[in-house]
Order: C-alpha cells, then sequence, then structure tokens
C-alpha cells in the first residue's frame, strides 16, 4: 500500500512561494498596462507593448541558456490546444487593461482567481491538456467556493461605500 504524504516537503513549499511570487506580480502587471495604455491613446497599443517587452526579455534568456531552436514541424503534429496559451495571454492582458481601472485591483484579481480555479478544476477533474486526473472533491469544490464568496463579498464591499455616499 502506498502512504499518502501528510507534510509538504521543503521541494514543494519553494515551489509555492515560487508561485505565490508569480501570482503576486500580476496585479502589478495589470496596474502597469493599465497605465501605459492610457498614455499610449488605446489599451491594446498597451497590450503590443508588454507583450514586446516579454519577447525581449525572454530572447536573452533564451541565448543564456543556450536553448536549442524549436522544431515548429513538430510543434505542428501537437493537438490544436497547444496554440492557445498566446490568445490566453492577449485576452487576459487586454482584459486587466479595460477592467482593472474600472473594478480595482482587488475585485479584478479574485475574479481572475475565481475564474482560474473553476477552469483549473475541470482541467484537473478530466486530466485534460496533458495534467494528471484529479478529480473534483469535497475539499476542492469547498476551496472554489471559499474563493467565488471571496470575489462577493470583495463586490460587496465595493459597493457599499458607494451606496452609503450616494444617500447623504
Amino acid at each position: 500500500m502506498k502512504k499518502e504524504k501528510t507534510m509538504p516537503n521543503l521541494s514543494s513549499l519553494l515551489l509555492l512561494a515560487v508561485a505565490i511570487f508569480a501570482g503576486a506580480v500580476v496585479p502589478l502587471q495589470a496596474g502597469a498596462n493599465a497605465n501605459l495604455g492610457r498614455l499610449l491613446g488605446h489599451p491594446l497599443w498597451a497590450t503590443v507593448v508588454s507583450l514586446g517587452v516579454s519577447l525581449a526579455l525572454i530572447l536573452p534568456m533564451l541565448i543564456a541558456f543556450r536553448a536549442p531552436l524549436p522544431s515548429l514541424a513538430v510543434a505542428f503534429k501537437g493537438p490544436w490546444w497547444i496554440w492557445i496559451g498566446g490568445l490566453a495571454g492577449v485576452i487576459y492582458i487586454t482584459a486587466a487593461l479595460l477592467l482593472a481601472p474600472k473594478l480595482g485591483a482587488a475585485s479584478f484579481i479574485v475574479a481572475v482567481i475565481a475564474g482560474q480555479m473553476a477552469i483549473s478544476m475541470l482541467i484537473d477533474h478530466y486530466g485534460l491538456m496533458g495534467f494528471p486526473v484529479k478529480p473534483v472533491n469535497a475539499a476542492r469544490l469547498t476551496g472554489l467556493l471559499f474563493i467565488v464568496g471571496g470575489m462577493v463579498i470583495t463586490q460587496i464591499a465595493n459597493v457599499t461605500p458607494a451606496l452609503a455616499n450616494a444617500t447623504r
């Protein structure tokens, strides 16, 4: 019988810390790109600049790591969905540019996280996109409901002061 891990090890804690850091920079991206879009005169220009900066930063890293040139012929033989990463990036960056200034950083990010968790649970449940199957269970569903509840509470907290000010 295989013994189930009950405590995270140092390696998994480090991975979680890096993931938390990666998540922590997302609101910075939304705010920076929203301001950039205003300065450039249109949010889509900020999307272009943001993706251009990403390319300018990743190319030297590819050279430094001596990454071999990719084989596009092999990639074209892969499943259709391997190409949606770029589309997802454009959707996210453009949504952040347009919505974060209107919703506020916290409301935008909690809504993004709720969407990420809902789709992530579907991906895990069915083992889509090469991920191992991790069925939805009561504990995972409860976690998602807490996130959605947090999103609702964050929205209520935004509306309550506005209503209080409107009645004065």
